[in-house]
């Protein structure tokens, strides 16, 4: 049986050219849709906090084999620098909750001006 691990990854923005709005938009253009595609990967979250001016992601592996593999990302490049914070955990347990929405891929502000 494989253990699920979990990484976070931020960015303080403050030395960045880019702001959480084009990384927004990167993700919406690029990002989610390439990332939809990496084997082992349960979920990824992308998130933000404008009252500090970070950007970040939360990845939930199948496997820590699964998260030693290639990802798409262009955030290093784009942001230009390593992550201001990496960290990655066992995970202890897992549960999948009761949902009303059955589908939770392309959600979150970057997708709200698409919604119907």
């Amino acid at each position: 049986m494989h253990h699920p691990r979990l990484a976070t990854v931020w960015w303080d923005l403050t030395e960045s050219d880019q702001t959480i709005e084009s990384l927004r938009a990167y993700l919406k253009e690029t990002s989610v849709d390439a990332f939809a595609e990496v084997p082992g990967l349960r979920l990824k979250a992308w998130i933000a906090d404008p009252e500090t001016n970070r950007w970040g992601a939360v990845l939930l592996w199948e496997s820590a084999a699964a998260s030693q593999g290639p990802v798409p990302s262009r955030a290093l490049q784009l942001i230009g620098y390593p992550p201001t914070e990496q960290h990655v955990f066992d995970v202890e347990a897992t549960v999948e909750g009761r949902c009303e929405d059955t589908e939770l891929s392309h959600r979150g502000l970057a997708f709200a001006a698409q919604a119907p």
